[in-house]
């Protein structure tokens, strides 16, 4: 997610996902404030 704002939409589609087993993470990573940090990330990913 780029905010916690967008955490009300996500959430819907956790509940989804669990539902289904399908295994994820959340986290705030905005590529605007820290673009190196979601780089990071998405490499890690």
């Amino acid at each position: 997610m780029g905010s916690d704002s967008d955490w009300p939409i996500m959430k819907e589609a956790a509940e989804i996902l669990k539902q289904f087993g399908v295994p994820f993470e959340t986290k705030v990573v905005s590529a605007h404030r820290t673009p190196d940090d979601m780089a990071d990330y998405a490499k890690k990913a």
